[in-house]
């Protein structure tokens, strides 16, 4: 495989399944038909959507990663260990130190404790704490 731009932008799974449903929307609507041009992009697009569709991304939106966000930026966090949190979602220290790198040295186990209470705030697994999309105060 090679890659095409080093430099080209990391996406969120809520982002990947905003695309994902968008992209087949138009399939269904007749705007593209990739079940007849492109039968392994459809398959690999309706696979994926579906596996999104039962992880916490569903629940998520704009709002929702933004305040995560701003609430995690006094951790020094690098952007991949963020895209980590928001996609994965852990709950345990033991997730939290296979997402961050060198955890016990950078984080307390306090610091830990309050991310994953800011995980389980911000980015909740089921829809019934938000709000209009936003985690319920």
């Amino acid at each position: 495989m090679e890659v095409v731009n080093s430099k080209g932008a990391v996406l969120s799974n809520w982002e990947v399944f905003g695309l994902l449903k968008d992209l087949c929307q138009q399939d269904v609507k007749g705007r593209r038909n990739l079940a007849k041009t492109q039968t392994h992009l459809a398959n690999i697009a309706f696979d994926t959507l579906k596996y999104l569709e039962k992880t916490p991304c569903r629940n998520q939106s704009p709002e929702v990663i933004h305040g995560f966000l701003e609430s995690v930026k006094d951790f020094k966090l690098t952007k991949a260990e963020k895209l980590q949190l928001i996609n994965l979602r852990p709950t345990t220290p033991v997730e939290m130190q296979l997402i961050i790198e060198d955890s016990e040295e950078r984080l307390t186990e306090e610091q830990v404790d309050q991310l994953i209470a800011l995980v389980e705030h911000h980015l909740p697994d089921n829809p019934q704490h938000l709000v209009n999309g936003k985690p319920n105060q």
